[in-house]
């Protein structure tokens, strides 16, 4: 099994938050806490003001810092690179959330568990893609797929972008 990559083109956000709104009818979610988050995102670059939205998220990454911090092995990650989290192994203690580079697991306080996006691993177990990937981004910015095919893919998109 190749694994999977999950690539956000932060550039391309417009901050519509389809993602947001996807993960949590995917998950059922009747409200927060959120597993995606697009946060606003203002900043001074070379004296000029920029405004870019960032989506944080797992990114289930090859080698996943909060697998490492976990004390309870709560943390793996499949064949595949998805990463997941077993709730009846987390205690939730936080490390996970404190390794984390992207800021993407929060500790539910209402479960007392950590909680982080899944990469709808049962969709992709069935040949779909995640919930927020793809077609339900409206700029098309969230990449689900192998690596080669989406470097690929996301390269036409910017030669596409830059020659407007």
């Amino acid at each position: 099994m190749k694994p999977y990559e999950l690539i956000i083109d932060e550039e391309a956000c417009w901050g519509c938050r389809a993602c947001e709104i996807a993960c949590q009818q995917e998950r059922d979610f009747a409200s927060p806490p959120l597993l995606r988050v697009v946060e606003d995102g203002p900043r001074i670059e070379e004296g000029r003001f920029h405004y870019q939205f960032q989506v944080r998220i797992c990114r289930h990454c090859q080698e996943p810092p909060c697998l490492a911090a976990c004390p309870n092995q709560a943390i793996y990650q499949r064949p595949d690179s998805i990463v997941l989290l077993d709730h009846q192994k987390c205690d939730g203690c936080g490390l996970c959330q404190q390794a984390c580079p992207y800021e993407a697991i929060i500790v539910d306080p209402a479960r007392g568990k950590a909680m982080k996006c899944d990469l709808c691993h049962t969709r992709v177990d069935s040949g779909l893609y995640p919930a927020c990937a793809d077609n339900i981004c409206m700029a098309h910015c969230i990449y689900f797929d192998r690596p080669e095919e989406l470097r690929a893919r996301i390269s036409l998109k910017r030669a596409g972008r830059s020659t407007r």
